[in-house]
């Protein structure tokens, strides 16, 4: 039997988290990377991903890996894996955490906003998942997929969300399903439902400037906050806990679960 802090060891690892550059993501691979992998990150935002990895870098050398990438583009992610390949050799964990989610009523959302959202956060985990879970395969060492749904793939947070909350239902379905098909290769699929988490990307979709004319953002995030027993926003510390839970060797009588980390939103 393992002992506690070494169920906790990914050393040796090789981690991809998509959108790791900032928010949830910065604070899943911040917490990977402490615990010994090395950490992919894969973002679209080139400068933002260099410059995580740089601070990953300097507090280990040659421990990460920026790459930018567009998680809905195939070529894009073919890249993502013939990068970490060659710089790593092989992959381990696989974290799709990258993820959009516009503030637009249904009467105002066009064919392509809905899409936009849907090939980011669903078809974008598709094509991560089917390429990575097929190199796992190839390495014959099994492997950790974590899936980033939503509170919102359980019960709706609040109105202009359709499209967010049509593919995190559809992630959560997804999550299921990958993880009765990968189970034979000793590949584990679980995902994580965070609640409200204080992020840059939070903020923006936050921002009055932004809402469409007789959304009230402010007081629909004081009914949130209302609601949340913990009474805060979750932190991307708290996301990237568990991440490193569900990566670690702690969840391996795990797959087809979902963790809720909402600081108790769902009670109410």
């Amino acid at each position: 039997m393992k002992e506690i802090s070494e169920l906790l060891l990914l050393d040796d690892q090789v981690a991809i988290v998509t959108g790791g550059a900032a928010g949830i993501g910065q604070g899943i691979a911040d917490r990977l990377h402490e615990a010994g992998a090395n950490i992919v990150i894969a973002d679209w935002n080139e400068q933002n991903a260099n410059e995580r990895a740089a601070k990953l870098n300097d507090l280990r050398p040659e421990s990460a890996l920026a790459v930018k990438t567009d998680v809905s583009s195939k070529q894009d992610i073919d890249n993502l894996i013939a990068k970490t390949i060659e710089t790593f050799e092989q992959i381990n964990i696989l974290v799709n955490n990258a993820g959009i989610f516009p503030n637009q009523p249904l009467s105002e959302m066009s064919e392509d906003d809905f899409m936009k959202v849907v090939n980011v956060n669903l078809r974008g985990v598709y094509l991560t998942t089917k390429a990575v879970s097929a190199q796992m395969i190839a390495q014959g060492k099994g492997g950790k997929i974590i899936n980033i749904t939503s509170i919102d793939s359980l019960h709706p947070s609040m109105i202009g969300l359709a499209h967010y909350d049509a593919s995190k239902h559809g992630l959560w379905g997804f999550t299921k399903n990958t993880a009765l098909e990968l189970a034979q290769h000793k590949i584990w699929v679980n995902a994580i439902a965070p609640g409200g988490v204080a992020t840059p990307g939070v903020a923006a979709m936050q921002d009055p400037s932004k809402m469409p004319p007789g959304v009230d953002m402010k007081a629909i995030t004081d009914a949130f906050l209302a609601k949340i027993p913990m009474h805060r926003m979750g932190e991307p510390d708290d996301i990237g806990k568990v991440a490193l839970f569900l990566a670690s060797d702690m969840s391996s009588y795990m797959t087809g679960s979902q963790i809720v980390v909402d600081g108790g939103a769902l009670l109410s």
